[in-house]
């Protein structure tokens, strides 16, 4: 300041025209120097901010979305671990469907993977594990002993393409048969229990039949392949599920070619409604929700839906009275397997990937995360009526909400076994001859054995 005032007195000396002159370039000058200070004053974080920029930040992507049922029970957890631990979570979770599936392997091939990724453990992770993209669980294990170490090491899924585990798995999935009880009733069917044949079956479907309902509600033609799994499930029992034949002619082959025969004995009998093969899902499942089939196969991701059809109108919650009609049960077995050995394992878990591992800082906040997101507490809250790969299946399992979740969950603890589904391992083009071929093998325009002989040749061309 006190060289602005002698400036000033300087200026009073000076002939006017410089005065203006120099009026001029102090101004200027004044102007630029409030400008200097401004802009280093904006640069300059607070506490608070410079906290913010300091804690170690991940980003996960899930697949907990609003229209996932435990999107609630994720945003809850991931608020708590924040808390918690004080890391940042940058939350990438989009809608689990194949668009999602290829912007996760996109993302993957550019390098602009997250830091931790809850995504599928069957063959769409072939080509990330192949890349080297992902840390498995035993090079996790050499830093961090007990790393997932609440989970039941048989139950990790371990990758197709070198038998390691990657994954750390959250919940599991079945595959069951959901039953109207209302119609069972009307038919004087008793309702399926864990001695459940394929013989019996037949003949409930048959009284149910002559009722006047539907025995079985399902797309055929849309979505074959929950009968086709539990059609050849019952040909080969739970030692040989997972092995995929070389040609139809040899053992494992001759079973497919038998679950075929067996599925197109169902349809020829009529149980399917007459439109099976050109109907979709979705209308094959209102005439389960509308009560005019008495079962439906299909997956634990259904119970939901099954409870939403069964809300009041009004907005006033559950109609407990309709949902009383609907329960779970074990899907008939045969000589080959029993009605308690289902259908079901993990299909998604946790990965961390190498880009968070090789940083130094990410590593243990990406362990800290995945060690939070599995632990029992967490693990219970999201289950509820789902199988867990929890070496403590039991303990702090949430009461069910409701009548159907609670006949989920004694049928998930009643069951004695579960095994993958072998279509899993069983992917791409090579289906096509049986999966989209179905409305023609069921017709006889393709013989069961052509479709898996073709098949087949697709698949050992790929592999």
């Amino acid at each position: 300041m006190g060289f602005l005032r002698k400036l000033g007195r300087k200026l009073d000396e000076l002939p006017d025209r410089h005065v203006q002159v120099l009026q001029v370039a102090t101004i200027v000058a004044a102007a630029l120097l409030g400008l200097i200070l401004v802009i280093v004053s904006s640069g300059r974080l607070s506490p608070r901010q410079q906290e913010e920029e300091e804690r170690i930040s991940l980003r996960v992507t899930t697949t907990f979305t609003a229209e996932d049922g435990n999107s609630q029970n994720y945003q809850e957890a991931l608020e708590a671990f924040k808390e918690e631990s004080g890391y940042n979570i940058t939350d990438l979770s989009s809608l689990s469907d194949e668009t999602f599936k290829t912007r996760i392997l996109q993302d993957f091939e550019t390098g602009s993977e997250p830091d931790v990724l809850f995504f599928f453990t069957g063959a769409d992770a072939n080509s990330f594990i192949r890349a080297g993209k992902v840390v498995d669980l035993e090079e996790i294990r050499a830093e961090y002993p007990d790393f997932a170490s609440n989970m039941e090491e048989e139950l990790i899924p371990h990758s197709l393409i070198d038998d390691k585990a990657y994954a750390v798995p959250l919940i599991g999935y079945w595959e069951a048969l959901y039953v109207n009880t209302r119609i069972l009733s009307i038919a004087g069917v008793d309702m399926p229990g864990k001695d459940y044949t394929m013989e019996q079956f037949m003949t409930d479907c048959a009284r149910i039949k002559e009722a006047g309902f539907l025995p079985i509600a399902g797309s055929l033609g849309d979505i074959p392949h929950y009968w086709w799994e539990y059609a050849v499930f019952n040909c080969t029992g739970t030692s040989d599920h997972l092995l995929i034949p070389q040609r139809a002619s040899d053992r494992m082959g001759q079973n497919w070619v038998k679950a075929l025969r067996e599925l197109k004995l169902l349809y020829e009998e009529n149980f399917f409604a007459g439109n099976t093969l050109n109907t979709t899902d979705d209308e094959a499942f209102t005439n389960f929700t509308a009560g005019r089939a008495a079962f439906l196969l299909d997956g634990s991701w259904k119970l939901g839906s099954i409870v939403q059809a069964c809300m009041n109108g009004d907005g006033g919650g559950i109609d407990t009275d309709k949902l009383s009609r609907f329960s779970v049960t074990y899907v008939p077995g045969t000589d080959k397997r029993r009605a308690t050995q289902m259908i079901g394992g993990v299909s998604m878990g946790y990965y961390i990937t190498r880009k968070a591992w090789d940083d130094p800082e990410k590593r243990s906040a990406a362990v800290a995360f995945v060690s939070y997101m599995t632990s029992d507490e967490i693990v219970q809250k999201f289950a509820r009526y789902n199988m867990t790969a929890l070496k403590d299946s039991e303990a702090g399992r949430l009461e069910a909400g409701n009548s159907l979740e609670q006949a989920a969950a004694d049928m998930v603890a009643g069951a004695e076994s579960f095994t993958p589904a072998v279509q899993d391992l069983f992917q791409g083009q090579c289906r096509e001859p049986i999966f989209d071929g179905m409305p023609q093998i069921l017709t006889g325009r393709v013989t069961p054995y052509q479709a898996v002989e073709k098949s087949l040749d697709l698949y050992n061309r790929k592999n």
